[in-house]
């Protein structure tokens, strides 16, 4: 005989509930620190989308380079910067480019898997970000592991400043950039990882690896049926405007910094969600009291 629990005795059970006073102590507790996290959530929205506007503007629309063609000076930046691009454009393979930049790809800038643990180099405790609990730019949970009790996918070596993005079911947007100095931090073999080879291009590699639009092609391109997914080849293959290393370098001044800034918002996060997670039950079962003072 199989067991087995009646609906019926469900209002049979006897919980254990706290005082209506403690109720709303726990109440407290949990809503303040997922308004904690929110605030940062929505810092963080921000501080991306003031990122991903000017990637937009210097590296897709060209505004400066158009503003110089008909004279103008670039709106939103000084001289230095704007004397830094030119006033006009020349064909390429990618289209009409500004002058002297060239049609390249995110392996012009970035290495792809640089660095995997084998048998014989790892360490002995890993932290595991696995594609599940990596979404649209946010790393939700890090698991650690013994390298021998770690999944057999725990293989790519991840590094601050690195891109993950994920190779099966792109369409889910399992990427992410490393914003957190880690030692033993670990990804899926299921990432695409792209390390900048000059770490002024972290955040354009980031913004460009991302996109909506790059987000789209892996998934047109993804292969398999019920398990569809690229070769970490192909994520490192899309296509890229490459401008002038010191345009580069200006853009990755204000971009880097806001994505470091963006980086320890999320570990903040984080931290305040495992708190949460790992405190709330102990407050429901009276195992903790909070401490009013």
């Amino acid at each position: 005989m199989i067991p087995h629990f009646k609906k019926g005795d469900f209002g049979k059970l006897s919980i254990p509930v706290p005082s209506r006073s403690a109720q709303h102590e726990i109440g407290d507790f949990y809503f303040s620190i997922s308004e904690r996290i929110n605030l940062l959530r929505e810092t963080n929205t921000t501080l991306e989308a003031i990122a991903q506007a000017l990637f937009k503007s210097w590296f897709v629309d060209f505004d400066p380079v158009h503003a110089k063609m008909q004279g103008r000076a670039p709106e939103g930046m000084d001289e230095a910067t704007a004397a830094l691009f030119p006033d006009s454009f020349e064909e390429s393979e990618l289209g009409s480019l500004p002058k002297g930049w060239h049609a390249g790809t995110y392996d012009t800038l970035a290495n792809l898997n640089p660095e995997s643990w084998s048998a014989t180099h790892h360490p002995e405790q890993i932290h595991y970000v696995d594609l599940a609990n990596t979404k649209a730019g946010q790393i939700d949970h890090i698991t650690e592991f013994s390298f021998d009790g770690a999944p057999s996918r725990a293989r790519r070596v991840l590094r601050l400043g690195d891109v993950i993005v994920g190779t099966v079911r792109p369409g889910n947007r399992s990427f992410a950039r490393i914003g957190v100095d880690m030692p033993g931090l670990t990804g899926s073999t299921g990432f695409a990882v792209l390390r900048a080879r000059e770490k002024f291009d972290q955040a354009l590699v980031y913004i460009a690896a991302t996109s909506d639009e790059a987000i789209d092609r892996l998934t047109h391109l993804a292969d398999g049926g019920a398990y569809p997914a690229v070769r970490p080849e192909v994520v490192a293959s899309a296509p890229l405007v490459v401008a002038h290393r010191v345009i580069r370098e200006a853009f990755g001044e204000v971009a880097n910094t806001i994505f470091e800034t963006v980086g320890a918002n999320q570990e903040r996060m984080r931290l305040l969600a495992s708190l949460r997670d790992t405190l709330l039950p102990r407050l429901i079962s009276g195992q903790l009291n909070i401490m009013v003072g």
